[in-house]
């Protein structure tokens, strides 16, 4: 949804910026996902505004492919996140009509304000992995570890 919105900004001339958490755009795709995973919807319902998936194209992008059409697609609409932020607080301003964006810069430890007139929330289906309190666990001799940790 960043990436998107983004793009279509870019494409009006409408100057924005993507603050993003991890060191890389889509990062559930680029870091966290194993190696044979494909979509699990149609490309016609994955497909990012104004860049159409070929229709030579299977109708299940796998992982490499689907990176790929990231990949270009942010290179064709310019879009250049803001790399290692983490939003710490987010405001609405009544009285400037802003919202105030207070960020941690994973970089330096800095903290970053930016003021705007519009704020979009771009969090990703599942941007925190979560393991749950399994009975046992704990004393499992085997190998345990989550799902965004196996690659193949």
């Amino acid at each position: 949804g960043g990436l998107a919105t983004s793009a279509c900004l870019n494409k009006l001339c409408i100057p924005n910026l993507i603050l993003e958490k991890e060191d890389c755009y889509s990062p559930m795709w680029k870091k966290y996902s194993y190696d044979r995973v494909h979509l699990h919807l149609a490309k016609q319902f994955c497909q990012l505004p104004y860049i159409p998936f070929p229709s030579s194209s299977p109708t299940y992008i796998p992982k490499k492919q689907f990176i790929q059409y990231l990949d270009d697609y942010v290179t064709h609409f310019n879009i250049t996140p803001f790399y290692k932020r983490k939003v710490e607080f987010a405001k609405f301003d009544e009285f400037t009509k802003k919202w105030n964006v207070k960020v941690r810069n994973g970089n330096s430890d800095e903290m970053e304000e930016y003021f705007c007139k519009f704020l979009v929330v771009a969090t990703g289906e599942a941007s925190y992995p979560f393991t749950p309190d399994v009975p046992g666990l704990a004393s499992f001799t085997g190998d345990a570890f989550h799902s965004t940790q196996y690659k193949n």
